[in-house]
This record gives C-alpha cells, structure tokens and sequence, in this order.
C-alpha cells in the first residue's frame, strides 16, 4: 500500500477493474443467508457495542484479496465477524463451530423483531448544533486534502490533492473519521459539511468527458485552501 490513505473499497476511478455490469431486476437479497447477514448486521449495529462508522470502517479494513473476491453481503458477514471478535462478543472459535461455546456476554440494547421497522425507519441522524462559524463558502475554492494516515475516511482517493469549489453547505455532522475509532463512548465531535463540485479534467485530465463534474460531500478537516500549497 503507498503511504496515501487506500483499501481495496476505496475503487473509485481506478482503471483496469472492467465495465461495471447491472443486473437486470436483480433481487434484494440472492440467497437466504445474504437476508440473514443483513438481519445481523442490524441486530448487532443496535446493541451499541459499535456505531454505523465502526461498522464501515470493519469492511473497508479487510485484506485486499478477500474484499475483492468477496460478493457484497460477505463483505457485511467478514466485517461483523471482526467487530464480534474485538468487542469480545464472539470468539474465532465459536465462529468456526457456528454456535455459541461459553456464556455471552451482556449488551446494552437488544433489537426486538417488533421494533424493527421504527427503528430503522428512525435513523441515526448525524446533524448536531453548530459551536462555530463555517471555515469556508459557497463560491470558495477549495483543496482537497491528501491524506497520509491509515483509518476510515469518507474522502474518496480520487478527489485528494485535487481543486474543486463549494457549492453548497450542509450543516454540521459527526465527523466520521473520529467516530469510527474507539467507545463506547464515541467520539461524535461534529464538523461543518460541504458539498464541493470537481470538474472532470480536474479528476481525469484530458481523458475527462467533456462537461464532466463531480460532486464529493466533504468534512470541513477534509480541506484546505486553494493556495494552501
């Protein structure tokens, strides 16, 4: 891996990965256990042992070659299995039989089936109250920044180092590269939310569509100013 922030989700304008083919009326779920990983995944989410960043940053976090050759809810499934093992919900051991081998361990909150839907028709919204004034404006151009640490970042590859402008701001937000470490407790100090727009030839040079622009939701530590460099 170079020193830049990577992992093998982070695929975003990578070339050489072929054309991405849809699946005509492809189904929810393809199997049964792709409905229970996801049925899991909730439940667990729900205990409070970890927050929805945590969860993320568990998926993004696998090997290379296993995220790559891995379908999307297998994904879900490896990244599970890793946070059962480090909040010591679960050990590889009783992985591997599929059941339970010594008591477990108490959680905070259990999701009942009938509080289902209310709970994820609820959310966990991330806007908090503002303690400070916007470092930037609609208007302003804007670096990204490129990032030189390992750890959960919404801040696509692509997009870092590159100018863009801001077009909109979005209110203040947990700042997911904070919370997805530690806790409980989390660390939900929020940040200011932007919505900054890349042209293309910023991105991809002159092999860019003509006409071509990004939009990338950027976290206020995300930037810096266009002449920061």
């Amino acid at each position: 891996m170079s020193t830049l922030t990577r992992s093998a989700h982070d695929m975003g304008g990578v070339a050489g990965r072929g054309a991405v083919g849809p699946e005509i009326d492809e189904p929810v779920f393809h199997a049964a256990w792709e409905r229970r990983a996801m049925a899991l995944t909730v439940a667990m989410g729900a205990t409070g042992a970890w927050n929805i960043d945590a969860s993320r940053a568990a998926r993004e976090s696998l090997p290379a070659a296993q995220y790559l050759a891995s379908s999307y809810y297998a994904i879900w499934l490896a990244g599970l299995e890793r946070l059962l093992v480090e909040r010591g919900l679960a050990t590889r051991d009783e992985l591997a039989a599929g059941h339970a081998l010594r008591a477990g361990k108490p959680v905070a909150r259990v999701l009942r089936a009938e509080s289902v839907a209310a709970a994820l028709a609820a959310g966990s919204p991330t806007s908090r109250d503002a303690r400070s004034q916007p470092r930037y404006a609609v208007g302003q151009r804007v670096r990204a920044r490129t990032l030189r640490r390992r750890g959960h970042t919404r801040l696509p590859r692509y997009v870092q180092g590159r100018v863009g402008e801001i077009v909109a701001l979005r209110g203040v937000h947990v700042y997911p590269d904070r919370h997805a470490n530690g806790g409980p407790p989390f660390d939900e100090a929020p940040e200011w939310l932007y919505t900054v727009r890349f042209d293309g030839a910023a991105l991809w040079g002159e092999d860019a569509e003509t006409g071509l622009s990004v939009s990338v939701d950027a976290w206020e530590p995300y930037l810096e100013p266009e002449a920061a460099r």
